[in-house]
């Protein structure tokens, strides 16, 4: 189960048709996912999600995410609101019947993402945070904020950089 986010569903409690859920994060789990993910904020968190089954004791997980968050920038360290969005669509098999790595021959590109149906539940909550961990930006930037690098003129560069002295060799011949 995720920490961060406890929403299982027990497989026995899923109707024929499907289980369609809307759900949105509470304070509490807003916290644990600031605190999981090392950001400044969360302020909201969504997730629309069905769960069916597909046979053979397998259901299938699909959904969306969408969240709005609050980053440190990777210049200023100044926070910086984001809007972040994601998709999932995983499979859940009994524990015993997953295939092993190699059984068989599917594309990576192209296989279902299989995880194990444990104790009788579906940890969507886990697949929630990875998706919303996945969507972050891995360098959040303040608008206008400038490295102290960027604000060097390219000629300094250019004149100054390790290379100058073979460049005036260069110029030579």
């Amino acid at each position: 189960m995720s920490e961060a986010l406890d929403w299982t569903y027990r497989v026995a409690e899923i109707p024929d048709g499907g289980l369609r859920v809307t759900r949105e994060a509470s304070e509490a789990e807003r916290t644990h996912l600031i605190e999981a993910l090392g950001i400044l904020g969360c302020q909201r968190l969504v997730a629309e999600f069905t769960i069916r089954a597909i046979g053979k004791g397998h259901y299938r997980l699909a959904g969306k995410v969408a969240g709005e968050l609050t980053q440190a920038c990777v210049v200023s360290l100044e926070p910086v609101a984001q809007s972040v969005e994601g998709s999932f669509d995983v499979e859940f098999w009994p524990e015993g019947s997953l295939p092993e790595a190699g059984e068989e021959e599917i594309g990576a590109l192209g296989a279902a993402e299989i995880e194990p149906v444990v104790h009788g539940r579906i940890d969507a909550g886990r697949i929630v945070f990875e998706t919303v961990a996945t969507s972050l930006d891995p360098y959040p930037r303040k608008p206008g904020a400038i490295f102290e690098a960027d604000a060097v003129e390219d000629s300094e560069l250019f004149d100054a950089g390790p290379f100058a002295a073979l460049r005036k060799l260069k110029d030579r011949s």
